[in-house]
């Protein structure tokens, strides 16, 4: 986004915190609201140009949006709408792309309140391994021929009642409404989401073997004491690195695996 989208964006997340601060703020229905504006901004195309026209007066665009969306949504999701089309916005898919932001963050912020951001988080970045790992299931999830609901009924036989419903509400939505997202792209745009929740960052750690409680905790605060920043480990086993550990922290890698070791043996022999 550029200046003045990020700007507006900046806005509307403090404005989110307010409301959901508010313990009378229903943050789960606020998420779904929320999301019902995503989905009717990106069918609607003529809607967002013109509440993001930077010719038409803030106020007669809020005006609009509270027309429209009054008796559909409730008023905090009409006060947020609102105050967001106020703003001035340099794409109007940076609106669409923000109010789905808003969605996700306050369904993880109900998360949050039930004490249940971790697992979230977690299950999150599972359901990516699994999906990585079965082209079939890749296949079903995103096929452009198979209807939402057929989608929407594969997922919830795939987590319901076994994840939470926070995880499954947010992979449903982006399953079905991925608005030219692939799939790996959007479940990394959530995790990140989540991991912001509380100013983390996510670490992805491949080990040979599961880590100990105390490994696991020894490994996070060296990270967080390396970056500044509390980390949130998402940990994979993969028995093929041998030995070592693996670690990626954005674009970052920090990789000490032993196969990483005999690889490089093997390129300095061959050199």
């Amino acid at each position: 986004m550029n200046g003045a989208s990020r700007e507006a964006l900046a806005g509307a997340r403090e404005s989110l915190d307010a409301l959901t601060d508010n313990t009378s703020v229903d943050a789960a229905k606020l998420a779904g609201e929320l999301a019902a504006v995503t989905a009717l901004l990106h069918r609607e195309v003529s809607l967002r140009r013109v509440l993001t026209d930077p010719a038409q007066a803030g106020e007669a665009k809020a005006e609009l949006a509270g027309r429209l969306l009054g008796g559909q949504v409730g008023g905090a999701a009409v006060d947020l709408v609102s105050g967001m089309v106020r703003s001035r916005w340099s794409q109007s898919r940076d609106l669409v792309d923000s109010v789905e932001e808003l969605a996700n963050t306050a369904d993880l912020t109900a998360a949050q309140q039930a004490g249940a951001l971790d697992d979230v988080e977690d299950e999150l970045f599972r359901f990516g391994r699994i999906v990585s790992s079965s082209t079939g299931l890749r296949s079903a999830l995103t096929d452009k021929a198979a209807t939402a609901s057929a989608k929407s009924e594969l997922l919830r036989s795939l987590l319901g009642g076994k994840a939470n419903p926070v995880t499954e509400r947010l992979v449903v939505r982006l399953v079905t409404q991925p608005r030219g997202r692939s799939l790996e792209a959007g479940l990394e745009s959530l995790s990140k989401l989540a991991a912001a929740r509380r100013d983390r960052m996510v670490a992805v750690v491949t080990t040979a073997v599961p880590l100990s409680d105390q490994q696991k905790q020894r490994l996070g605060a060296v990270l967080a004491k390396l970056y500044g920043r509390e980390m949130h480990l998402n940990l994979d086993v993969d028995p093929t690195v041998l030995g070592g550990i693996a670690v990626q922290v954005g674009d970052e890698v920090i990789n000490g695996t032993i196969a990483e070791r005999l690889d490089e043996a093997t390129r300095r022999l061959a050199g």
